[in-house]
Formats: C-alpha cells, sequence, structure tokens
C-alpha cells in the first residue's frame, strides 16, 4: 500500500478554470516547499508543459483508453514518486467532470480517472454568471455519482466580497466546504491558438513568469492548509507503481541513439516514451528541427512526435542543411516513427512550403478539427508496430495530408464511423501517420524503433 496525499482538479465543463486553478496550485505548493507531482488527465501536450514549469518534475498524463484501465493508478504512482517521491499530487481533470470518450459512458472522463486512483475532487465553478444557482450546480455534481467525492469547491471570476457572500451562504447548507476564490483577472489569461493553449516551451520567459502568478493568486485566494486536508484524506493505494523496465526487453549491446524531435515546433511528446526507450536499452537524445543541422553523431533512429510545425513551416523550411541531411539517412534505411507533427515533416511539403520529402505526399491547414479516440489496427510491419497489432490512439489536428496513405497504409481504423478508413504511410523502416500513440498502452513499440535502430546502428554521420 502505498501512501500519496492527492486530489483531482474537475469543473462542471470546459473553460471554468481547472488550468489556471490545478497549475496555480501546483506552484503555490511547491512555493511552500513541498514536492508536487503534477498529472494530465487526458492525451493533452500542452497543459502539462505548464504543469512541468510549476513543479519542476516531468509531465504525466492518466489515460484509460490510451494506457489502459489497470495502468492508470500505476502511472500515476510512478509520476508522483520519479524523480523523487512526492508530498502531493495534483491531478488536472478534462472537460466536465463525467464527459468521457462519446459512447462510452463517460470512460476517460475525469470521474472515471478519480475513482481509478480513489482520489477527492475539488470542484473549479465559474461563477461570473450566477451566484445562489452555483449551489445547485454543486449540489448536482456532488449527487450524481457516490463514489466520486467531491471534497471542496473553489469559485473561480469572483466578481466582488458581496457576490462571494451570496454564493458561500447558499453552498453552507450542502456541508460542502469552500477552499477559496479567485477574482477576474485577465493578467491570468495565457494566449491560445487553433488546438489550444500555446505551449510554454514557445513562450518560456512569460510562461515561467505566467505560472509564477498563476501560484502567487491562489496562494492568496485559497486556504492552502485545507487543500492539503483534502489531499491528505486519499487513502493509500494497493497498486504497484508502473516499470518501464518491466515492460521491455532490454537490449543488452551498444546503446543505439535514438533522435527525438524537440523544441518549439515538435513540443507534444509524452515523458513515458523517453522512459521506454530509454529502458529498452538506447539512448535518448533531442534534435530541434528549426536549429540543428544534422542529427546527434550516432543517430540509428529517430522519433519525430507532435507540436506546431504549420506555425513554423518557413522556418523548418529554411533549415535546408537538416532537411537534406534527414532526407539523405531516411532514404539510406534510417527507422523512424513520426507521429502528426512528424508526418507533415516528412511530406514533400506543408502549405506549399518544402519539407523532407521522405514521403511522396503534401500537407496544408485547413479549417476543419479532426479529433477523438481511434482504434487501429498496423496495416503492415514497421517500426512502431508488427503487422495485425492493435492500438488505441488519439487524433488532433486541423492538416490535412493528400494522398492521406500509402500504398502501404500505418492503420486501419475499426471505430464506429471510421471503419475500413486507412491512415499514414509504412515501410519496414518507416511509420508515419496522424495517430498519436501513448507508449504505455503500447510499450512494444520502444521496443521495436530500440531493434530497428539497432539493426541500423551506424556509427559514421550520414
Amino acid at each position: 500500500m502505498l501512501q500519496v496525499p492527492r486530489l483531482v482538479v474537475a469543473a462542471p465543463g470546459s473553460g471554468h478554470g481547472k488550468t489556471t486553478v490545478a497549475t496555480g496550485l501546483m506552484a503555490a505548493l511547491r512555493a511552500r516547499g513541498l514536492e508536487v507531482s503534477g498529472h494530465k488527465i487526458g492525451p493533452d501536450y500542452i497543459d502539462p508543459g505548464y504543469h512541468a514549469l510549476a513543479t519542476g518534475r516531468p509531465p504525466r498524463n492518466l489515460d484509460p483508453v490510451l494506457q489502459g484501465e489497470h495502468r492508470v493508478a500505476p502511472l500515476f504512482l510512478h509520476g508522483a514518486l520519479q524523480p523523487r517521491p512526492a508530498d502531493v499530487a495534483v491531478v488536472e481533470g478534462v472537460m466536465g467532470l463525467f464527459d468521457g470518450a462519446i459512447g462510452t459512458g463517460g470512460v476517460s472522463s475525469t470521474a472515471h480517472v478519480a475513482r481509478l486512483i480513489d482520489a477527492p475532487v475539488v470542484l473549479v465553478v465559474d461563477v461570473s454568471g450566477a451566484s445562489r444557482s452555483v449551489a445547485a450546480t454543486v449540489l448536482g455534481f456532488a449527487s450524481y455519482d457516490p463514489q466520486v467525492r467531491i471534497a471542496g469547491v473553489v469559485l473561480n471570476r469572483v466578481a466582488s466580497q458581496r457576490h462571494e457572500d451570496e454564493i458561500r451562504a447558499a453552498l453552507a447548507p450542502i456541508g460542502i466546504p469552500v477552499l477559496g476564490s479567485l477574482g477576474r483577472d485577465e493578467a491570468l489569461a495565457t494566449p491560445s491558438r487553433h488546438l489550444g493553449l500555446v505551449p510554454a516551451v514557445e513562450r518560456a520567459d512569460e510562461a515561467r513568469s505566467a505560472v509564477r502568478l498563476l501560484g502567487e493568486r491562489v496562494a492568496q485566494g485559497v486556504d492552502l492548509d485545507a487543500v492539503l486536508r483534502v489531499a491528505h484524506s486519499a487513502a493509500p493505494l494497493p497498486d504497484e507503481p508502473w516499470d518501464p523496465q518491466a515492460e521491455v526487453i532490454r537490449h543488452e549491446g551498444p546503446a543505439p541513439v535514438i533522435a527525438c524531435a524537440g523544441g518549439s515546433a515538435f513540443s507534444f511528446r509524452y515523458t513515458e516514451t523517453d522512459e521506454l526507450l530509454t529502458a529498452a536499452g538506447a539512448q535518448v537524445v533531442d534534435v530541434d528541427p528549426l536549429h540543428d543541422g544534422e542529427l546527434p553523431e550516432g543517430t540509428s533512429g529517430l522519433y519525430l512526435g507532435g507540436g506546431f510545425p504549420e506555425v513554423y513551416a518557413a522556418q523548418l523550411s529554411a533549415n535546408t542543411a537538416l532537411r537534406a541531411h534527414l532526407a539523405s539517412r531516411i532514404a539510406g534505411g534510417l527507422p523512424v516513427v513520426a507521429e502528426c507533427a512528424g508526418l507533415l515533416y516528412l511530406c514533400r511539403e506543408l502549405d506549399g512550403l518544402p519539407m523532407i520529402g521522405a514521403i511522396d505526399a503534401t500537407a496544408a491547414m485547413t479549417g476543419r478539427l479532426t479529433l477523438g479516440y481511434r482504434r487501429a489496427e498496423a496495416e503492415r510491419g514497421s517500426p512502431a508496430a508488427p503487422a495485425g497489432e492493435q492500438v488505441s490512439g488519439h487524433e488532433f489536428h486541423r492538416t490535412r495530408v493528400e494522398p492521406p496513405h500509402g500504398p502501404d497504409a500505418a492503420w486501419s481504423f475499426a471505430d464506429t464511423g471510421y471503419g475500413g478508413r486507412v491512415d499514414g504511410f509504412s515501410t519496414p523502416t518507416l511509420h508515419a501517420s496522424y495517430l498519436h500513440v501513448h507508449w504505455a498502452g503500447s510499450p512494444s513499440a520502444a521496443q521495436r524503433l530500440v531493434a530497428a535502430a539497432v539493426q541500423h546502428l551506424e556509427p559514421v554521420r550520414g
């Protein structure tokens, strides 16, 4: 049994201020000298970047669809214990408390994850358009599912002390304590774009200042001692922490170097991806496609994750040295796994600008958002999956690739409404598609990429 004080920050719906309160709590508790572990429910890469700034720890996601329900509590414990045991864990929810994957009865909702990790819930409510009615909202959420314990409320966007007093009086008979309140403050706004908030890595100095301000505001408006009492009310968990070394077979020879795209254009990468590659015997290094002229010396495998290449298309295209280097190495058999942004970068062009050209396709921005979980099956063997392997993944983009797949596609989808659709490009040494896969749910991907890199291992730069 492992005791980790913890709480989940939830809301009635999107836009109530979960990220503001969760990130502010992380920063405020850390400023108190506590070791804080930050977690995000769902397939979100952006909010965890702000969590990492607030906590000084690697970002973590919890998602029953992508990781498997049985892994959620072990992954939570792993994140709370690495790289140091946390004094308290703050888990930011997704959408409304009970909103999950469509048609599943709430699978992967905030409530689902709160039950899996047996954590009390702090409900953040935007009260800007109501007063006493807030009590009815809180009562409804508190009584909807007896297995989900709402242990406190944070009032967000309060207009005045009188406004707050009216709401507190209405909430008093319910018996759920108000842990604090935040006023309307434009200084707390975070810039956004077509897929959500602007990632922290793209506005590093501003993001650090914003997180610091969030911590200060939360420390002023929220009773942190009461919050800690809520976190300490969580019972011990019977699960064992997730162990990446138990998920893969380690290559015992010389460590292959696997370069992972990073920097402003490729900021979407789950922490467990690096941990699994390392556990499988690789040396993981970063490459920034905006600025680096070639892959790090000795690279024998490449992972191109998600991000915003469409925002940085001109700079990516202008880095002709790296584009030529990658085109040559990939043509020479360098094993590559690419997801979403990586797929776009591998195309001949993106929004009319030249890219790597390893894939005979073009990519362009559209006005249509493609979003949702997918069940997929590998069409052929590649560095990401053996033929026939089934995975759970996630799509999140506003771009289109033409043609959408090669003669050998990466995946076929079986979801309702997507049955028979194929996506992506696959060869024995390359896998590229729109699908994001959390490798904790499909750890063989790390092992396959490492094995392919070992086979390709060459000490001379291409």
